[in-house]
């Protein structure tokens, strides 16, 4: 395993089914969620499936859709448009 994801050894999800974290549609995706908010390295998840642009599941405790409208957000404000909503 590379250096830069040794972290993903400390992670929660690492004994859970990985289904939980791949909800099909229609599916709860709070189950996956509620391992992630107990996880130590959720915020190196969650850089992570940023950085690589993951287009599915659960990551760092967001769902794919939670990390367009976040990244969206991000780069609206380095633009200097915020959008509220």
């Amino acid at each position: 395993m590379p250096s830069n994801e040794v972290w993903q050894l400390k992670a929660a999800c690492l004994e859970a089914e990985p289904d939980l974290f791949f909800p099909e549609e229609g599916e709860s995706s709070a189950p996956a969620k509620r391992i992630c908010a107990q996880c130590l390295v959720r915020t190196e998840c969650l850089d992570y499936a940023l950085t690589k642009r993951e287009p599915y599941g659960v990551f760092g405790g967001l769902s794919e859709g939670e990390r367009t409208r976040l990244l969206s957000r991000h780069a609206a404000a380095q633009k200097g448009h915020v959008d509220v909503a």
